[in-house]
Formats: structure tokens, sequence, C-alpha cells
């Protein structure tokens, strides 16, 4: 691989974070819930197969290390069960996605947002332990964004009303515990964090006004407080710590939650977010085209999400490398670069497909990065 690996990401050939979970893993998980094994034993079984994934992810060439997520049940919410102020119970609705529900915990406020030690940076130190000079460790979190949509929501606004007089304050709360988390994780050594965010997704879905229960201007309105939120995270930031963005519109089993280009929210989030780089679903027509990307401001880099995560169906090299050359026409093909459209498992479930063809989509991506930067 003659593509130089360094110590900030994206790199050519990346990943968005998550892996498929292996069949122990997630038998050790449901015994921990049932009660046959202890907190401890469960710790050792996911330390085994965080270590076996790295190991594979150094064979595969990938200069980016992740845990996979194994250690969560979903992309997003374990993230903020451990902030005080936050309970969660199993759901009996789920989220509706298409042809599935997703049915992960019902996620609300208990009180009001505090911060303590966060379980993530123990997460982050074990990872950082298998660096070495070609490796870097990255650390994935949910977006303020995000974390704002989760309480928000027409279905959670009222209990979080009940904590907050105002938004206002809710969302200088978001800011503390996230500056909080990041500090902490910084001072642990990350220099490379990933804000993953599906809220902009939801707005540009065609039912975006329905889920917000909203119309055009009350979009706007939410486009620019995301923006807001998740700048004064981001702008709050060491010079030295490169954070990014994963952009998608949902991923669980192999299903999405929304459709629709970037068209719509392209001068917010591409002209005006002050991350690195962004991580962009574009592995099929939900997507919709390039030219929003002529919104890219500054020398900020694109990572291509070319190569889906949804269906073990190979995509075609030569495919691949043509949408390259057209995305290269709104940013130069020096600040491209290429991963899978988003991470293999969001959810403990899964995508559908094995592992052997989860490794092969990887291989996929860069042999591309290789043939077009190489």
């Amino acid at each position: 691989m003659s593509i130089t690996y360094d110590r900030k990401t994206p790199h050519r050939f990346d990943v968005v974070g998550s892996y498929l979970r292996p069949e122990y893993l997630k038998e050790a998980r449901k015994n921990y819930k049932a009660g046959k094994i202890s907190e401890e034993e469960l710790h050792k079984v996911e330390d085994e197969a965080i270590t076996d994934l790295i190991h594979k992810q150094k064979e595969a060439g990938l200069g980016v290390l992740t845990d996979g997520e194994f250690r969560r049940e979903t992309w997003h919410l374990d993230f903020m069960w451990a902030f005080e102020g936050v309970g969660h119970q199993p759901t009996t609705t789920g989220l509706p996605f298409a042809g599935e529900d997703a049915m992960i915990d019902d996620t609300y406020l208990t009180g009001k947002l505090g911060y303590k030690h966060h379980p993530f940076v123990d997460h982050f130190k074990f990872v950082q332990s298998f660096e070495d000079d070609k490796t870097v460790a990255k650390q994935t979190i949910l977006a303020p964004a995000q974390f704002l949509e989760q309480f928000e929501m027409p279905f959670a606004l009222e209990n979080t009303l009940k904590y907050y007089d105002n938004l206002d304050d809710f969302h200088e709360d978001v800011i503390k515990v996230y500056r909080a988390f990041i500090n902490e994780l910084y001072a642990a050594g990350c220099r490379n964090l990933q804000l993953d965010d599906c809220s902009w997704g939801l707005l540009v879905d065609p039912r975006g006004p329905q889920f917000f229960n909203t119309d055009q201007a009350g979009l706007d309105k939410i486009k620019q407080e995301f923006l807001d939120i998740n700048n004064a995270v981001i702008d709050n930031q060491p010079s030295d710590l490169t954070i990014t963005t994963h952009v998608c519109r949902g991923n669980f089993h192999s299903t999405y939650a929304a459709s629709g280009g970037y068209d719509d929210v392209a001068s917010f989030l591409f002209e005006k977010e002050n991350v690195d780089a962004y991580f962009l679903e574009f592995d099929d027509a939900r997507s919709g085209g390039f030219e929003p990307l002529k919104y890219v401001s500054g020398d900020k880099k694109v990572v291509l999400g070319l190569v889906t995560t949804k269906s073990p169906l190979l995509e075609k090299k030569e495919d691949i490398i043509a949408r390259i050359h057209e995305a290269s026409k709104y940013v130069p093909l020096d600040r491209l670069y290429l991963s899978p459209q988003c991470g293999f498992a969001s959810c403990e479930i899964g995508n559908k497909l094995t592992e052997h063809e989860q490794w092969k989509k990887i291989q996929l991506v860069k042999l591309v990065a290789q043939e077009v930067w190489g």
C-alpha cells in the first residue's frame, strides 16, 4: 500500500466505525442481561473480541482503528446513557425504519444533564493501546445535533420540558456535557473524533415536516439549531484534535429511516459546519447526486461512502472509480477519500451480510483507493 498513513483522519482508505459482532460476543451480552455472567466476565469477552477485530483491521491494511462499537448496544444510545439525567427502558413500539421497526430502548431525560467519568474514555484507551507506527485510534460518538433530536422530537419534547423551563437552557447543558467529555477524551490521548449524525438525514426527507411537526420555516430553524450546537462544541476544541462527521439516513438491520439528497441542508452542513471532514452516504439513489458538494467550504475533506454496508452484493471497482471522478467535479480529487457508506452494525443485530462479506467490502475500498490515489 503506497498511500501514506498519518496520525490524522480521514485516511484515503477509511471506515465509519462499526463492525459485525461475532456470535460469541452476542451470546455473552445475552447471558449478562440474563444474570448468567458478571459484568467483569462480559468485559473479558469484549476485550477478546475487540483484540481480534483490531488484528483483522491491521491485516486488512487499515490505518484507522476502532473497537467496532462492540461494547455498545447501539451506535448512539449508550453514549447518552452514561450522562447524569438520562434514563432508558425496553421499547414497546420501536422506531420506524423501511419495512422494520428498530426495537431499541426508549431513551429520555430523568433530570437535568450532568457529567461524570464516561466509559467511552476507557473504551478509547483500550483501542489506543494497539496503535503502532502505521495505525491510529479514532473514537466515534453521536453528534450534539443528534442528541438534541433525541430529546426534542415531538414524541420526547413534553418530557424534556419537565426538567427545563426553556430549550436554550437544555442546549447549554448539552454543550457543557459534550465539552466535558471531549476534554476527558483529549486528556486520554484522543486526537481523532468522529461525530455521527443522522439528524440531517431526517431533515432532507420529504416527510421532514411530519417528523418534526412543523413547516418549512420551522425546518430551517431546526437546521440552524443543529448547526449552532455542533459548532458550539467543535469550535471550543484544541487545534490538534481532528473532528470529522458521518452523515447518513439511518442504518438498522440493512434498512433505512429516511431518503433524500443533501441539497436542502448543503448550505448549512457543508458550508458552515466547522468539521475537518465529512463521511457521506452515497451508496444508492436515496442519497441524491454529488452536486451539493459544491457547498463544501475551505479545505474540508469529503469521504465518499460509495460501498454499501446494507447488502452483501459487491460493487464493481470500475463503477466506484467512475463515481469518484464524478464527485471530483465539485471537490478536488486530493480532498476526496473513500469508505463504506456506513458502519456494518449500528446496533448489535448487525446488517444482513456475513463477516466474510464485510471484509470483502473493505478490501474493495482498499483496492479502489490504491488505484485512484496510490
